[in-house]
């Protein structure tokens, strides 16, 4: 029985080529918008996945209160570390770790610059990545060696067996190779490709308390709770500093590190999962959007197929027999649709993977991919097939072989509600990609308080490094160059925090946790940061290495109407405020702009940031490049734009955005393919009163406007259900902005015309062919 309903299934596809490529093509584009994004949500999900003892790492934020407010910090103080062994019992292992940075590593006359963190001796009993040669804990207790990677190893050495050669690293120091680990995983938070012990680089102003500059990851014991072990964390800060108001620290499980980085109160409330959401919820409508069209297209037909299940009945077909066969042409189809939608995975993957720096991977061997597929074909042909097979299968074959069957209004309501479900969601999705374009758009063009465009930075590294100052002279005399100056992170991205600041009248309970950075001269004449009162630093002026500039933000927290010339203390000791700085954003838009403290150099240094004079980008970048490698001619010369390093904060964003702009359009590109071939059988139906009327004299445009307008209407109720809904979903995400654009009526009435209009041009096409059809041709039947 089951080969005869597949036989029957394979030739009523063919009879009817038109709906049958529609359905076919439809289901397989919704299922592989599905599938990418499928891999896409199985990729975010695995994050960390693979660490053995994952359920006992903890990643340690700080929360400090202002104002009333909490606000919780990815950064810790260097002696953290060893007061958390100390004192919490919980805590079996803990290591610190600095930023990643890029060093440059030579064997012979090979270099490259490869990425790579100091880290204290605990790291690998925190994180076990396994290792191909040598063993990483031994290693990593000497510090004259390095721990690399399969990638390293093989690049430098031609083999993994590179235990015991040496590199040398940073144009400073030989390292002895101590262990080869695996590549890391690309779904890891903590990646590098070399590893050295921290303690090569332990400076003073690292093992100060109000110094929040390093991450910090604990292991507990496997019999201890979090919860325990955060109640023993609370007072480390009062145990250890004379701070009345300190921070405290908690624990965020290492596997809702890279899903939850948004906290609020202190309390974990989203990040990445709310994208991972949002991308589930579209992969379910647009296969929802493809199985509609199947099911409107087969309800819209049941005349067609009308006799043939009168027939069956007739010679005595069961009701489940016609079933069955209903089902087994709508599985059929899901079949055909999943192996082309495989076809289209398969070559739009590399492009996927390109667009959004993912390394997905559509493993054909694997299979649970085709168990996965089985269920998806099984549950989209049931889904699709279910409600065509009830309705037809229950008709009564006298009624249907008299010629009297006339449908109800049920079946018409039922294809009805299906086109107005399907264009509800093409129209959410229409709003949200109006919507991440706006808020995008916003990020793009906002006035951050400084000038982000038209400056060049370059990492400063060794001889750069050393001799900072010289080397910016150098450049500051060339013609092509207004202003330069070095900075200990980019502007627009302070990480770094201290609660060293103090003040006169400062309050024994009062937070004094500020953002900091480390500045060369003419900082803010290079970024055009705006003076509310004061100066910036100057180099004529040899107290300035003891004097801070601080902003609006800073004059606020401590209360002081007139801060320049009023003394404080923080790290190069008390000195007094000689520039208030207008507020400018110092992370994201997803932060609020916190008190900043300005020093001069040269506590640490990281950038040089250039601003070359107008129109001459090019000559100054020539220039930046002659005499980089004037000073560091082993180093590779690599610059970058500060706009570029601004978009890249916005990555999630971005994502989002080119996902939901191309999910979305295949979704009303779908939708339009079911509406196009329903206007095609409505046409088909009212062929004859087409004719009629233009007998009567019914002109083109009337009866185009007679067979558009009952479409148009479902696409106007559409949007009435749309709106409250995408106002709703829209207003959540734009809530994880600090700063954000107002939701506005306009971008509702632009995707419902839209919406409109595309609706309009898929019908028009079968109106007017209808109507231009030779009436002579519509009623010769009679």
């Amino acid at each position: 029985m089951l080969r005869n309903y597949i036989k029957i299934a394979w030739r009523s596809l063919l009879k009817n080529r038109l709906y049958s490529f529609i359905n076919i093509f439809g289901l397989a584009l919704g299922m592989s918008c599905s599938l990418l994004i499928g891999l896409w949500v199985n990729d975010e999900l695995s994050y960390d996945r693979f660490l053995p003892h994952l359920d006992d790492i903890y990643f340690v934020r700080t929360n400090s209160v202002s104002e009333g407010k909490t606000y919780t910090g990815t950064l810790t103080p260097g002696p953290v570390v060893g007061a958390l062994k100390r004192d919490v019992p919980e805590v079996q292992y803990a290591t610190k770790v600095q930023f990643p940075e890029e060093k440059l590593v030579k064997v012979g006359e090979k270099s490259t610059k490869e990425k790579g963190f100091f880290a204290t001796k605990d790291f690998f009993l925190v994180f076990d990545f396994p290792a191909i040669a040598g063993s990483p804990l031994m290693a990593h207790s000497k510090p004259d060696q390095i721990i690399i990677t399969r990638k390293i190893a093989e690049k430098f050495f031609g083999t993994t067996h590179a235990v015991g050669k040496r590199l040398h690293f940073d144009n400073t120091t030989y390292y002895t190779v101590g262990a080869v680990l695996e590549d890391i995983p690309s779904n890891s938070t903590v990646r590098f490709d070399w590893l050295i012990n921290y303690d090569v680089q332990e400076q003073d102003w690292k093992k100060t308390w109000g110094n929040f500059s390093f991450l910090t990851y604990v292991r507990l014991d496997n019999k201890a709770t979090p919860a325990k072990a955060e109640a023993n964390m609370k007072t480390i800060f009062r145990r250890n500093t004379d701070w009345k108001e300190a921070p405290t620290l908690i624990l965020q499980p290492m596997k809702e590190v890279y899903l939850y980085a948004d906290y609020e109160d202190g309390k974990a409330v989203g990040g990445r999962i709310e994208y991972v959401r949002i991308f589930a919820l579209v992969a379910v409508f647009i296969l929802l959007i493809a199985c509609v069209n199947f099911m409107n297209l087969a309800t819209a037909r049941s005349a067609v197929r009308a006799k043939e299940v009168g027939v069956r009945k007739v010679v005595g077909a069961l009701r489940s027999s016609l079933i069955g066969q209903f089902i087994s042409e709508s599985v059929l189809t899901s079949l055909l649709a999943v192996l082309l939608a495989v076809a289209f995975v398969v070559l739009v993957l590399p492009t996927f993977n390109a667009v959004f720096a993912k390394q997905l991977v559509l493993d054909l061997r694997n299979p649970m991919l085709w168990a996965g597929m089985l269920v998806l074909v099984l549950i989209t042909g049931f889904v699709s097939g279910s409600y065509p097979a009830l309705f037809l299968s229950s008709l009564q074959p006298i009624r249907i072989l008299k010629g009297t069957l006339k449908f109800g209004v049920g079946a018409a309501l039922f294809r009805r509600a299906l086109v107005i479900f399907q264009f509800t969601l093409s129209i959410f999705l229409i709003i949200g990609m109006l919507a991440v374009e706006y808020q995008m758009d916003y990020i793009r063009t906002i006035n951050l308080g400084l000038d982000r465009e038209n400056v060049v930075y370059v990492p400063l590294e060794n001889e750069t490094y050393k001799r900072m100052e010289t080397f910016r002279q150098e450049l500051i005399r060339s013609p092509f160059i207004a202003s330069a100056s070095a900075s200990m992170s980019l502007p627009m991205n302070i990480e770094a925090t201290s609660g060293d600041l103090t003040w006169p009248g400062k309050k024994p309970d009062q937070n004094s946790n500020v953002s900091t950075m480390s500045v060369g001269y003419d900082f803010l004449k290079t970024m055009n940061i705006r003076l509310a009162d004061g100066r910036d630093f100057s180099s004529n002026r040899k107290a300035d290495s003891a004097s801070y500039i601080i902003n609006e933000a800073a004059a606020k927290m401590m209360g002081m109407k007139n801060p320049v010339g009023q003394q404080v203390g923080f790290w190069m000791g008390k000195g007094p405020i000689i520039g208030v700085m207008k507020d400018f954003h110092l992370q994201s838009l997803h932060s609020p702009i916190t008190p900043l403290v300005l020093t001069l150099i040269p506590v640490n240094t990281s950038y040089l940031l250039v601003r070359p004079e107008k129109g001459k980008t090019a000559e100054a970048i020539a220039e930046l490049e002659r005499a980089t490698k004037e000073f560091n001619p082993d180093y590779p010369f690599e610059y970058h734009f500060l706009d570029d390093a601004y978009e890249r904060m916005y990555r999630s964003e971005q994502q989002v955005n080119t996902l939901i702009n191309y999910f979305g359009t295949l979704a009303i590109l779908i939708s339009c393919l079911g509406l196009f071939a329903l206007a095609a059988f409505t046409a088909e139906q009212r062929k004859k009163e087409i004719g009629v009327r233009k007998v009567l004299g019914a002109s083109v445009g009337s009866l185009v406007a007679l067979t558009s307008k009952d479409f148009m209407k479902l696409v106007m109720v559409a949007m009435a259900l749309a709106s409250p809904l995408a106002w709703w979903a829209v207003s959540k995400w734009l809530e994880t902005f600090q700063y954000s654009v107002q939701l506005s009526w306009w971008l509702f009435v632009t995707a419902g015309l839209l919406a409109c209009v595309i609706a309009f041009l898929t019908v028009s096409y079968q109106s007017v062919k209808a109507a231009l059809t030779n009436p002579v041709t519509s009623l010769r039947s009679e």
